[in-house]
C-alpha cells in the first residue's frame, strides 16, 4: 500500500513539473467570419430544403418567418389549437431529406410534451401551435430549429434538417 501511495506522488508530482501545453489561437479568425460561415451554411441548407420540394411537388408547404416549413394535409374538424403552457400528445415520424427515418412513435408510442415548456426542439413548439386536434401535417426544420450544431448526437447528423410528420392527437388545456 505504502509503495502503491508513493508512485502515485510521483506521478503526480512528475506531472505538475512538465510544461503545460500552450493552446494557441487563431488571431486571424473573427467574429464576422464567424458570421459569413453561419450565413453560408444557412444559404446551403436553404438550397437543400428548397431542391427537396421541388422533388414533391404535391407539399404545399408555406414558410413562417424563422424558416419553419409546414403543410397541413389533413384537416380535423376541431378549431383548438395549443397556447403556451398546454400538453399536446402527438404520434410522428422524424426523417432527414434523404428519407432517413430516425426515429417514430410506432416504436415508442405516441409522445407528449408541454409548449414552450419542454427542452425539445424549437421548432416542433412552433410547429404544434399551427395544428389543431386531430390535424396531420408534415413540418421541415431546418437544423437551427431542430439540432442545430451537434445534431441529437444518436441518429440525426450534425446541422441536418429534419421532416416531422405529426399527427395532433390530443391537446390538454392548462387552466
Amino acid at each position: 500500500m505504502k509503495n502503491l501511495i508513493y508512485i502515485l506522488a510521483l506521478m503526480f508530482i512528475w506531472s505538475c513539473s512538465q510544461p503545460k501545453a500552450e493552446v494557441k489561437k487563431d488571431p486571424k479568425w473573427s467574429k464576422e467570419q464567424s458570421i459569413e460561415m453561419q450565413s453560408t451554411f444557412a444559404e446551403e441548407e436553404e438550397e437543400e430544403i428548397e431542391l427537396f420540394l421541388k422533388r414533391h411537388p404535391d407539399w404545399k408547404m408555406t414558410k413562417t418567418g424563422t424558416g419553419l416549413r409546414y403543410f397541413i394535409y389533413q384537416k380535423s374538424e376541431y378549431n383548438d389549437t395549443a397556447r403556451v403552457g398546454d400538453i399536446v400528445i402527438v404520434d410522428f415520424n422524424v426523417s432527414l431529406l434523404d428519407g432517413t427515418l430516425c426515429y417514430s412513435s410506432d416504436e415508442k408510442g405516441a409522445e407528449n410534451f408541454m409548449i414552450e415548456r419542454t427542452d425539445i426542439e424549437s421548432g416542433l413548439h412552433e410547429a404544434m401551435k399551427l395544428m389543431c386536434t386531430g390535424d396531420k401535417a408534415k413540418f421541415i426544420l431546418p437544423s437551427h430549429l431542430a439540432h442545430r450544431l451537434i445534431g441529437d448526437l444518436e441518429k440525426i447528423p450534425p446541422l441536418t434538417s429534419v421532416i416531422y410528420d405529426i399527427h395532433l392527437k390530443e391537446i390538454k388545456h392548462h387552466d
